[in-house]
């Protein structure tokens, strides 16, 4: 089976549950491609990506940043290739029909990375966002396949609150499957007007196997408490912050370990710094995948202060809570988007209310006063895990909506 993947960028450090989907498939025995919209910022990639060389199998757009230097590219392009052009070429410049793509000549430079490549089984298309760019491509001519788009969060919060107007109304209509990582985010598609007929929950999901419980729970020594995510907004790792200064305060016998980067790092070192926390807060960058399961293996709670940002971006179902449910540790969140779906309040885990500071402390506290609980709680947060995020389990379910799609009759 020939699948072909749309995402914005590859490889991206933070979207391991993509990079998981990708050699999942691979090691079923699909061909896969991967058309990335932009380059990836330099930054570390997850050993797969050398691993499984995909490198080579990712096509990326000709178009130049530069808007002025685009008309030449594209001419030269074209008078390089002028026995090859096709149709698609052409629809492509149909700024009537497909606006702003196609007037940048984005649509034009993917074309040129598309058309010659043979027909694919299936589009998966990640975030909504790139099912509207797949769609086109689809409708030009120059990938053919049956369109399939999984959303994720930020596309129906943030990306919607810029708009005045449903973006998704014609893919909706044309696409062949939409794919939510929760019941909430499946509403949310059907509220913005998907068919439920179209719409599934299809779940992230991790390799247990690959997360052992690995600390011994004990009252002695200090509890390890980890965030790791990008330092975004919604992301909360300051009322994280403010609740570990607070609860240190009452309990001093505590170590805090961020792992991640991004945009508001500046915001969070002052932070730390502003709320004395420089003796309990490691801040440690960027980690690959086996140094975050080296991580996970060392502490005994996760703390992941979700929120909707002010943007109203929002998340979905952040993949590093259930790698640590998969290595045995109670999580400290908050009721927010596909969330409670994963974390059952009181049984594998606590839930408080997004930006609830003193909720967080109390929460922490009583599972860093009481091992046994947080034992307790991570092994039954691991039995989650294992029965319903599996990520072979979800790859087999994936490959089974594929074959059916492919061999449906087309609308």
């Amino acid at each position: 089976m020939r699948v072909a993947f749309l995402v914005s960028y590859f490889p991206n450090v933070s979207e391991t549950f993509i990079l998981d989907q990708i050699t999942g498939l691979i090691d079923r025995g699909c061909e896969v491609e991967i058309f990335a919209g932009e380059r990836a910022p330099r930054a570390p990639v997850h050993p797969e990506v050398d691993a499984y060389r995909l490198a080579p199998m990712t096509h990326l757009p000709l178009r130049p940043q530069h808007c002025l230097w685009r008309p030449f590219r594209a001419l030269g392009l074209a008078a390089a290739n002028l026995p090859r052009l096709r149709w698609p070429h052409a629809r492509s410049l149909n700024f009537l029909w497909y606006g702003l793509p196609a007037a940048s000549l984005r649509l034009f430079f993917e074309t040129a990375r598309c058309v010659e490549r043979p027909p694919f089984d299936i589009i998966h298309c990640h975030f909504g966002p790139n099912g509207i760019r797949g769609l086109a491509l689809r409708d030009i001519g120059a990938l053919s396949g049956k369109l399939i788009t999984s959303f994720y969060g930020y596309d129906v919060s943030e990306y919607l609150g810029r708009r005045t107007h449903n973006p998704y109304r014609k893919l909706f209509e044309k696409a062949d499957l939409l794919l939510a990582i929760s019941q909430v985010m499946r509403q949310k598609l059907i509220e913005l007007g998907c068919s439920p007929n179209r719409a599934v929950v299809h779940r992230l999901g991790v390799n247990p196997n690959l997360f052992v419980p690995g600390r011994r729970v004990t009252g002695e020594g200090p509890v390890r408490i980890l965030t790791i995510g990008r330092m975004v907004p919604k992301k909360g790792i300051e009322y994280g912050l403010r609740a570990v200064a607070a609860l240190a305060s009452e309990f001093p016998r505590i170590e805090y370990v961020i792992i991640g980067d991004g945009p508001l790092k500046p915001q969070i070192e002052q932070m730390v710094e502003g709320l004395g926390l420089q003796g309990i807060v490691r801040l440690c960058g960027w980690k690959s995948r086996p140094e975050i399961v080296s991580a996970l293996g060392q502490a005994d709670i996760l703390l992941a202060p979700s929120l909707t940002a002010a943007s109203a971006d929002q998340e979905g179902t952040p993949v590093v809570i259930m790698e640590a449910m998969a290595s045995g540790l109670p999580v400290v969140s908050t009721v927010h988007a596909g969330i409670p779906e994963v974390v059952e309040d009181g049984v594998s885990g606590f839930l408080v209310s997004e930006k609830d500071v003193l909720g967080l402390a109390g929460a922490l506290k009583h599972l860093a006063c009481n091992p046994e609980l947080r034992a307790g709680m991570g092994q039954h947060g691991r039995s989650i895990i294992q029965d319903r995020h599996d990520i072979k389990k979800l790859n087999d379910r994936l490959i089974g909506i594929y074959r059916e799609r492919a061999t449906e009759a087309d609308r």
